[in-house]
């Protein structure tokens, strides 16, 4: 019993030696944090970013090595922003000493991912429908020699996305943009200016290939001929407008078809000579 009273002495002691310890530890918390103001709980170090590095002083903040670094990348990006703007106005501005000696520098920048062109903001819209059809010469099994009709490959592509919600990016444009493309490099004699100019027929060549499957009769395409059908479009019945809607073409010579113009899939006997 005595012991027990004893050791609750000595125990109330010893815990309230503790006590008042834990109050002055408080105490000496409470006045590090006021110090600190907002330090946290137990006065340990406030958090840090990283060694050596301050975010409220941006890229001059980093270490040196990094700011060399960032400096190059952000002047690389502002070079080619720069040389991006200067190409495409000269692009779309009118002719012009500069653009006349940097012409090729120019369209090999801009073709084909940056091409601009004005037709949607035009004070005078396209107001034509511009249909472009094919021809061929075929040599039959025979031997004989039969020339085609004209096919209208224009209407094909009408009448392939008609009432399709969604027509491929093909289906509408191949055939047109080869066509704009053949015209813009070649003159009104249909010579071509240059290098563009005979891409553009090959180009132009493989398209009617790929498309005169159907009409071939089993022989061989030996010459094809294709040619532009303009129709200015009728004014609506409120216009006074007069406008002649009576078609008009631009036709292009006979090309002679070689094996470099037979894209895979042709179907022809020479694709496989080629091969």
């Amino acid at each position: 019993m005595d012991s027990y009273k004893d050791g609750t002495r000595a125990g109330g002691k010893a815990d309230g030696a503790g006590f008042a310890q834990v109050q002055a530890g408080a105490a000496g918390s409470g006045d590090i944090a006021d110090e600190g103001h907002g330090a946290p709980a137990g006065g340990g170090p406030a958090a840090e970013t990283g060694p050596g590095t301050d975010s409220s002083r941006g890229i001059a903040g980093l270490p040196l090595r990094f700011q060399v670094v960032a400096a190059v990348a952000l002047a690389c990006i502002a070079v080619i922003a720069c040389v991006q703007i200067g190409m495409v106005f000269l692009h779309v501005a009118p002719s012009n000493t500069v653009s006349k000696q940097y012409g090729k520098a120019v369209d090999n920048w801009v073709y084909p991912e940056f091409e601009q062109n004005w037709k949607l903001f035009a004070p005078n819209p396209l107001q034509q429908n511009i249909d472009v059809q094919a021809r061929a010469e075929i040599r039959l099994p025979s031997g004989q020699t039969r020339t085609t009709d004209w096919i209208d490959f224009s209407a094909q592509d009408g009448a392939g996305i008609h009432h399709n919600p969604l027509p491929s990016h093909t289906q509408q444009n191949e055939l047109r943009r080869g066509w704009d493309f053949f015209v813009g490099s070649h003159g009104d004699d249909n010579k071509p200016n240059g290098l563009r100019g005979e891409l553009s027929e090959q180009y132009l060549r493989r398209i009617v290939m790929l498309r005169l499957g159907a009409h071939r009769d089993g022989g061989t395409v030996d010459r094809i001929q294709v040619r532009s059908m303009t129709t200015a479009v009728k004014g609506p019945s409120w216009s006074e407008e007069k406008i002649d809607t009576q078609p008009s073409y631009r036709v292009v010579p006979w090309w002679t078809v070689t094996p470099a113009d037979l894209p895979q899939g042709a179907g022809d006997a020479r694709t496989e000579a080629k091969r």
